[in-house]
């Protein structure tokens, strides 16, 4: 039974993987990574275990490696410090950008699921990053029952 999980597991993250890197552009990057940003502000402040913990995942998740690490770091820092300016404008700027691919419903689907892979990382997927993702897919055009939110 456990390893039926940890295969069916491995296959799931496997496909994402796969979903992502069909979307390589800089768009669909910065709109999954300002995705990971409202996540990891989730509680409204995003400290510095948070980042190094949230950088730590970019740079060794399967679904982001696709992307140039150096360029998903920066955009990630860039739209951390959007947040520590100040908690709405960075919520605002954020959402702005994930709106980017509002209308494109294979992509908007995608950083959603990313999204909750992020938040479920660290094993503890709370209340307050359900909302967010939540929040994503009102955002998005989506309808939050489809990913169990």
């Amino acid at each position: 039974m456990l390893d039926w999980l940890k295969n069916n597991a491995m296959a799931a993250r496997d496909k994402l993987t796969t979903e992502v890197g069909k979307y390589k552009n800089k768009e669909f990057m910065e709109a999954v990574v300002s995705g990971c940003a409202l996540v990891a502000a989730a509680d409204g402040e995003i400290s510095s275990a948070e980042k190094l913990k949230m950088s730590g995942f970019i740079k060794s998740s399967n679904e982001l490696k696709v992307f140039d690490m150096n360029k998903v770091i920066a955009t990630f820092n860039n739209a951390c410090e959007k947040f520590e300016f100040d908690e709405q404008i960075g919520r605002a700027e954020a959402l702005a950008v994930v709106g980017k691919i509002r209308g494109k419903p294979e992509q908007a689907r995608l950083l959603v699921r990313v999204c909750i892979a992020i938040g479920a990382s660290d094993g503890n997927f709370d209340d307050q990053e359900k909302g967010v993702c939540r929040l994503l897919c009102a955002e998005l055009g989506l309808t939050p029952s489809d990913f169990d939110l």
